[in-house]
């Protein structure tokens, strides 16, 4: 009688149970006890192969196959290599698994106890997943989980691979390079999968994305022939599908020496001597509010920094890890700030500038610039990271101002002469193009807006539609239109941008209470 008999009291027309039972990174002795009772007293034992008919997974179980037990050998038709397949390559598997879970299921029809061995674990990229999605709604299915590759490698590099708050990206290799250094800039910590033939293009992708000093190397982890090793060191025409790469836990390898921004640069402190310069500034764009408006890249960036350098409410918004040392500053000492970064890169660290925004857009990147071209800081690396624009995620929220020409400007006159902030606004206004407006207005500038408001008139119809973008992105966001000739400057403050249509920007009540502002690709000819 079979299990599924012995549990359910079924009769002799009962039909069999299916087993997914993982058996394991490779290590016979690192199957479960489960695992091993259930192979034990199977009916039917399954497996896939390749064409040469070897299977790992019958091999890692082999200890505790009894000897009379049916073998299903489930051989692919194809690995890596084409196919004349009609339906290619992915119809030439589909056809495949359904032909072997047709079989698997007259074993299960006749009543018989169905064990699937699956390396690994049967549902972590096991080949077992695709008799299961077939068969688990028809017959009573067990899935028994496994020690995947994942903890093999990271116990035989004796390499944690998160802690705390870390995320781990699994990845597998044969994504394109793009979305492979994307992800990898991205985490914190991850694990490659499926090596062999994608390795040269996973380590092209852990290089762009400043991790391949990081990256460790696993083959054969638990198995005969295992090796281990830096990602960086590892010949490509040497490596197996049965590889991993590894990014382990960064919280153990940052460098947690430092002292706060206020004790270094606000008071005047002096940095300790160090060594020479290792290290380089990366002024990170994190968009208008949140880790939403993070780029992959930027992310990336934050998390590998040893020292996070920013103003105190853009520094907020990043999370905290372990080992990171943030300086937080006034909004109003940016030339401090880009100095106090230098020089911390100048002696070896890695740091990151938060600014909000996009950091060229009247943030950041100009500051640092400007002191990365003075001595004694020329020979610090500098790198700019876009992100996303204030003045783009308030046109998103509006439906899309900015469709046609327009012009940024800045409405405070902290840092040039409101002359000339009208020269430009009577510029852009004469070439009829769409203004985004930054920095309208704040507790001591009041009177900004309402100037540039009626300047405008002089050009524009009253009616024209003004966006109103607050705290885009943030838990106070509010966005609302309304026409030129009632804009109240006390309605605006240095969180809000105004986007302030051209001649041709139609404003149009869409259904409900609901609008949109846009302005068209086409200009009309005189």
């Amino acid at each position: 009688m079979t299990e599924r008999q012995e549990i359910d009291g079924a009769g002799e027309s009962a039909a069999g149970r299916l087993y997914g039972v993982g058996v394991g990174p490779g290590d016979p002795s690192l199957i479960t006890v489960r695992a091993a009772e259930l192979i034990g007293r199977a009916d039917v034992i399954a497996y896939h192969c390749a064409r040469h008919g070897r299977s790992h997974a019958r091999a890692i179980a082999e200890r505790y196959l009894t000897g009379g037990q049916i073998e299903e050998q489930l051989m692919y038709p194809v690995t890596v290599e084409t196919t004349d397949h009609p339906g290619g390559y992915r119809g030439a598997l589909d056809d495949f698994y359904q032909e072997a879970s047709d079989r698997l299921a007259a074993h299960l029809d006749a009543g018989r106890m169905v064990v699937v061995l699956a390396e690994g674990d049967p549902l972590f990229y096991g080949s077992y997943q695709h008799m299961h999605k077939r068969l688990a709604h028809r017959y009573p299915t067990e899935v028994v989980p496994g020690v995947t590759s994942i903890s093999a490698a990271a116990a035989r590099l004796g390499a944690p691979l998160v802690e705390a708050e870390e995320v781990l990206t699994v990845i597998p290799g044969t994504l394109p390079e793009e979305e492979l250094t994307a992800r990898l800039a991205a985490t914190d910590s991850a694990v490659i999968m499926k090596l062999g033939r994608t390795f040269p293009a996973v380590r092209r992708a852990l290089e762009r994305a400043g991790r391949l000093d990081e990256a460790r190397y696993v083959e054969r982890a638990t198995m005969e022939g295992e090796r281990t090793g830096r990602l960086a060191e590892i010949e490509a025409d040497s490596v197996p599908y049965f590889s991993v790469a590894v990014l382990p836990s960064r919280v153990a390898a940052l460098d947690s020496e430092g002292k706060p921004f206020e004790a270094l640069a606000v008071e005047g402190g002096e940095l300790p001597d160090g060594e020479p310069a290792l290290g380089e500034v990366v002024v990170v764009g994190t968009g208008p509010a949140g880790p939403l408006w993070l780029t992959p890249e930027a992310r990336g960036a934050l998390a590998n920094a040893t020292d996070l350098v920013g103003y105190t409410t853009y520094l907020d918004r990043v999370p905290v890890r372990a080992g990171q040392v943030r300086h937080g500053s006034d909004n109003k000492v940016e030339g401090v700030r880009a100095e106090f970064a230098l020089e911390l890169a100048r002696r070896g660290r890695r740091v990151a500038v938060v600014s909000s925004g996009d950091p060229g857009v009247f943030a950041m990147a100009t500051a640092v610039l400007e002191a990365a071209c003075q001595d004694p800081y020329r020979d610090v690396a500098v790198r700019v990271l876009p992100g996303m624009t204030a003045a783009h995620a308030a046109a998103s929220r509006a439906g899309a101002p900015l469709g046609h020409d327009y012009a940024v400007i800045s409405l405070s006159d902290r840092l040039k002469p409101w002359e000339v902030i009208a020269r430009r606004l009577r510029a852009a206004a004469e070439a009829d193009l769409v203004l985004a407006l930054y920095n309208p207005g704040s507790k001591s500038r009041t009177t900004q807006v309402g100037s540039a408001r009626d300047l405008l008139l002089e050009y524009r119809d009253p009616a024209t539609p003004v966006v109103m973008a607050r705290d885009v992105g943030g838990p106070t966001e509010r966005v609302r239109t309304v026409a030129l000739a009632e804009l109240d400057p006390a309605e605006v403050d240095m969180r809000t941008l105004l986007l302030i249509g051209s001649t041709q920007t139609q404003w149009v009540q869409r259904g409900g209470d609901r609008e949109v502002v846009w302005t068209p690709r086409r200009y009309p000819e005189d």
